[in-house]
């Protein structure tokens, strides 16, 4: 009995990244992505993991190339990723697969280098200004495995992939006011108006 023969080639493929699949709490070995064939798991290469820091977030665009082996006896395919790339959604791309009234993240690292510098009273911090502000039907809070910037901790990315590090909670109000500025108007004049007697 000899050993089953394996075909390898490249690939490329576009589509939407839905997430991580991690291992040890903290460990990215695959990325899940839904592709016009439907949603496949991409083994990722060392340099894959290095040169991507995790700044992708689930809904996001990509263009993954690699290699791909495929088992002649079992037809198993397996992919692994070299390149994993952020792209604009082309036009032949339907528009209702990413909607744009679609929930943000927020991403706040939960390991417990961050947790020691302060990391729950950030979360805490998040999910009041949030709700203070009417947000929390619109942007989830996701806690993420170690960001690679301990030292630096508690780490937050704000939708639009802006990093935070070293932030502190008495700083998570303003700073959701700047990433979502078009609501603070609207609780202006709803204030105003609960001081005003009516005459």
């Amino acid at each position: 009995m000899g050993k089953s023969k394996k075909s390898q080639s490249g690939f490329s493929l576009e589509g939407r990244f839905l997430g991580y699949i991690v291992e040890d709490g903290y460990k990215i070995k695959q990325l899940r992505l839904a592709t016009a064939d439907g949603e496949c798991f991409i083994k990722l290469s060392k340099e894959a993991r290095a040169k991507l820091g995790q700044v992708l977030v689930p809904g996001d665009w990509v263009k993954v190339e690699g290699t791909k082996k495929v088992d002649s006896e079992t037809e198993l395919v397996k992919l692994k990723a070299y390149s994993v790339v952020p792209i604009v959604p082309t036009t032949s791309i339907k528009p209702d697969i990413r909607p744009s009234k679609s929930k943000q993240s927020i991403l706040v690292c939960q390991k417990s280098g961050c947790m020691k510098r302060g990391g729950k009273a950030v979360c805490q911090a998040l999910e009041m200004a949030l709700s203070d502000r009417g947000l929390d039907d619109q942007v989830t809070i996701k806690g993420t495995g170690c960001m690679k910037n301990c030292g630096q901790g508690p780490n937050v990315i704000m939708p639009g992939k802006a990093r935070y590090c070293k932030i502190n909670a008495k700083e998570i109000p303003g700073l959701v006011d700047k990433h979502f500025p078009e609501v603070e108007p609207i609780e202006e004049v709803v204030e105003v108006c609960k001081l005003q007697p009516i005459a």
